[in-house]
């Protein structure tokens, strides 16, 4: 089985940083790409950032220039660094990654965190 556990959310005033990381674990033979997805309160879950194994990157419109998404795929690793942070912004972020495990190379999977709640006071 493959784990994803997220760390980093809380509470914090507009304008404020936060940053989350996310730690892949379990039977895992490679990891194509991994990325954040956020959820708000009535809102359909959304991509905020994914970073490829390549290190190539995407971002969400409303986040260019004020997140930044990095990657350890050595340590099966992703990063969120959010700055300048915007009531707009809260919500549940969930991190995800494309998994090939081991036994199944050819074969990928989706993976999703639990989810860490990032809220974003006016």
């Amino acid at each position: 089985q493959v784990q994803l556990v997220e760390s980093g959310g809380g509470l914090v005033q507009a304008g404020g940083s936060l940053r989350l990381s996310c730690a892949a674990s379990g039977s895992i033979f490679s990891i194509t790409v991994m990325g954040w997805y956020r959820q708000g309160p009535g809102k359909q879950r959304e991509l905020v950032a994914h970073i490829t194994s390549g290190g190539s990157t995407n971002y969400a419109d409303s986040v260019k220039g004020r997140f930044t998404i990095s990657g350890d795929y050595a340590k099966n690793t992703v990063y969120l660094q959010m700055n300048s942070l915007k009531p707009e912004d809260t919500g549940a972020y969930y991190c995800h990654a494309e998994v090939s495990k081991v036994g199944h190379p050819g074969i990928f999977y989706d993976y999703w965190g639990q989810g860490t709640q990032v809220t974003v006071s006016s």
